[in-house]
């Protein structure tokens, strides 16, 4: 998977203040749905809502990579948000989340699902991508090093 092709440089966030985590995913909704034509901010808050309540999806060291698959999605699409204050996750470690990767998936792409949130996990987990991430200042350039550390990843 390349992540330029489900991450486009309007869904690339730097510094939203960090709330709660409900007021993320309503925020994280409505810009998704502002961005992606045809999907609803409902539709996509309901799901992700509906996936964080059977576990979160907070997976350690201040990442987040909520995700759900959504009726009227027809082509996996990503969001890069980096908070400028953690929120809490209900994490695994309990560490409050501040680097988060929204993924939409359609309903019907279960095995996509997967192999896209394994890509996103490994990349994730490399402490220089995200100590990089975490250094930006602008959506343009969160945009860019995410782009440039997996293109890297994938050479």
């Amino acid at each position: 998977m390349q992540l330029s092709s489900i991450l486009a440089p309007e869904r690339t966030l730097c510094n939203l203040p960090g709330v709660s985590k409900k007021r993320f995913l309503t925020t994280v909704s409505e810009h998704i749905s502002k961005t992606t034509p045809g999907i609803s901010a409902d539709a996509i808050y309901t799901a992700l809502l509906a996936r964080e309540q059977l576990g979160s999806t907070g997976i350690g060291n201040g990442i987040g990579i909520p995700h759900c698959r959504v009726a009227d999605c027809h082509q996996t699409t990503g969001a890069l948000i980096t908070l400028n204050e953690g929120i809490d996750f209900d994490a695994i470690d309990s560490q409050q989340v501040d680097l988060l990767f929204v993924l939409i998936v359609p309903a019907e792409e279960t095995t996509e699902h997967l192999k896209v949130l394994g890509a996103l996990a490994r990349l994730f987990h490399q402490e220089a991508f995200c100590q990089a991430l975490r250094a930006c200042k602008s959506d343009d350039e969160l945009y860019r090093t995410a782009i440039y550390f997996d293109e890297k990843a994938n050479n």
